[in-house]
């Protein structure tokens, strides 16, 4: 009756309901595990694949690093020539000190520094006593010897007079001709001198010898001029045209040639330019610089140009036909001269090279290369034979700029 009615009533007994939770508890502990294994399983596959991926990136990373990357250039035929730039030192034409010839006091000057003159003008003018005084002297002397010949000359006539009569002998007929011939060549000889001294008096008049400009006054009004010091009055310079005279290096000796066209530039004349011709070469080397002196002239007629002036000459060289390399892509090590070149698996190939003339920019290759290499700009030291590189070809500079060189 009792169990009845708790059924009716929906009451179970305690021991009837144990089963069936702890069965739902079973259920929602496997629920956990599988929720527990499969976040295991997921946080496990993520850190697989966090590794993988960064293996994968540390790998191309270093191999990345692993990569050397090089600038490369081609090495060219010289068939452009290049233009070798040399110092050098204007000079005027025709430059020339002027001297006194004769000795004496300086009575005055008519032209200064800056003065330009024309051929014969008057530059200054001496006072010279001691020789004035030396040409009334000749001319009083020469007076004399005058007087004494006519003398010789009509004692002469008279005896061969009395020759002819037989009044006088033939001995003394020829001792007053003597004395004749012997007066005219005194009168010869005082004539002489006074010329000579005229021309000296002359020279107290110190006129120019050509046309040019006056670049240097060494003397003072009333300054004592003795011709043997050797001291200068005036500088005298013809300033167009104007002499440049360069040395050439022996390397480039055989390249300049008489009536080759060259370009004059000065610092301080920026945007000008001065074309000129080498005018004459010395034709050898001189043993002490191991250059040879060359001599160019160029038209100054607008005085832009000054002489003694510090310029630059650019000489055309005649392309050589051999094969030119930037200066920068040389390596010198215990072989001698190398380039590194680049074949076509990217590949560092090192070549023993035979070098030439130095451009300062370019570098001339005689032996070692043909001609379709690519070349290393700045190797680095410790690039060896068969390194794998990753080339980037250089951008070409300026033409203009790299025919330049400075020697």
């Amino acid at each position: 009756m009792s169990h009845d009615r708790h059924s009716e009533l929906g009451i179970h007994p305690l021991g009837e309901g144990e089963p069936q939770q702890r069965q739902q508890m079973m259920k929602r502990a496997r629920l956990v595990l599988v929720v527990v294994l499969v976040l295991l399983a997921a946080g496990a596959a993520r850190t697989l694949i966090s590794r993988a991926a960064n293996a994968r990136a540390l790998e191309a990373g270093t191999a990345e690093r692993a990569k050397i990357f090089v600038r490369v250039a081609p090495a060219r035929s010289s068939a452009d020539g290049q233009t070798l730039a040399l110092p050098g030192s204007l000079q005027g034409f025709v430059q020339s000190p002027i001297s006194a010839r004769s000795g004496g006091y300086l009575k005055r000057w008519t032209k200064d520094i800056g003065s330009e003159v024309k051929k014969g003008e008057l530059l200054a003018e001496l006072d010279t006593p001691e020789i004035d005084q030396q040409l009334s002297q000749a001319l009083a002397a020469r007076q004399q010897a005058a007087s004494s010949m006519e003398l010789a000359r009509s004692s002469m006539a008279r005896w061969e007079a009395l020759r002819k009569k037989d009044a006088v002998s033939q001995q003394e007929l020829d001792e007053r001709r003597s004395a004749f011939a012997q007066a005219s060549s005194n009168l010869a000889a005082a004539d002489a001198n006074v010329e000579r001294l005229r021309q000296v008096e002359g020279f107290k008049r110190i006129v120019a010898p050509f046309s040019g400009i006056i670049t240097r006054r060494n003397v003072d009004v009333g300054d004592l001029i003795d011709p043997g010091a050797g001291r200068a009055l005036f500088v005298l310079s013809q300033t167009d045209p104007l002499r440049v005279y360069v040395n050439v290096p022996q390397a480039y000796a055989n390249l300049v040639k008489t009536g080759q066209q060259v370009t004059v530039t000065q610092s301080e004349l920026r945007g000008r330019k001065f074309e000129g011709k080498v005018a004459r070469t010395a034709g050898s080397i001189d043993a002490a610089t191991r250059s040879m002196q060359i001599e160019v002239t160029l038209s100054n007629a607008d005085n832009a140009l000054l002489p003694g002036a510090f310029v630059q000459v650019e000489l055309p060289l005649k392309p050589s036909g051999t094969l030119l390399v930037a200066a920068d892509t040389l390596m010198f090590r215990r072989d001698g001269s190398l380039v590194a070149a680049v074949d076509e698996q990217n590949k560092v190939r090192l070549k023993k090279v035979r070098l030439g003339r130095n451009f300062g920019l370019t570098v001339e290759v005689l032996e070692g290369l043909k001609g379709d290499e690519k070349l290393i700009l700045n190797p680095s030291d410790s690039l060896a034979e068969g390194d794998q590189v990753e080339p980037t070809l250089e951008q070409p500079k300026d033409k203009a700029a790299d025919k330049k060189a400075a020697s």
